[in-house]
């Protein structure tokens, strides 16, 4: 079995817990918890010819009062970057975490996640701003930790990727 490290990365309240738990544990919350440092998951993905032991930091949003923590990025195999769809500052910051991220992280395989797809009515993000923060990733993804949208398809490419990348 393959064991992997990846990292959740976001503003506050884009739905990174709630995703984890929707792909964890197949559920979903309406109480909104703040992750105070780090909460760790795990789940395996069974890929065509390998087991995948994903281990899923889902780190406390960064801000400007609670910066990213570099040490908890330390042994990623991957980065999951989520953005809300409602919130367009959101997809911002993303490309200021990226670009804070040491270069021997910046080089592994992530994901974008463009979370709160349920409520694509009220989406407000620019298809330029999508195109970039998603350059060199390995898919972007509209999800919903509500209805499960994309939420599995995502996390198994991701695995694929870092699979790939060894």
């Amino acid at each position: 079995m393959i064991i992997k490290k990846v990292c959740m990365l976001g503003s506050f309240a884009v739905g990174k817990t709630s995703l984890v738990a929707r792909f964890v544990h197949g559920r979903y919350s309406e109480a909104y918890l703040t992750t105070l440092g780090v909460k760790i998951d795990k789940k395996v993905v069974a890929l065509a010819a390998d087991q995948v032991n994903m281990q899923l930091w889902d780190l406390a949003g960064d801000d400007a009062y609670q910066p990213l923590k570099q040490s908890y990025l330390r042994g990623s195999g991957g980065f999951l970057l989520v953005a809300d769809g409602t919130r367009p500052d959101t997809l911002t910051h993303l490309a200021a975490m990226r670009a804070a991220l040491p270069a021997s992280d910046a080089a592994r395989p992530f994901a974008l996640l463009l979370n709160k797809w349920d409520l694509a009515d009220a989406w407000a993000l620019d298809a330029a701003a999508v195109a970039r923060a998603g350059d060199g990733a390995v898919g972007t993804w509209q999800t919903s930790a509500k209805t499960g949208a994309g939420v599995e398809e995502a996390f198994t490419a991701l695995a694929q990727a870092m699979v790939a990348d060894m």
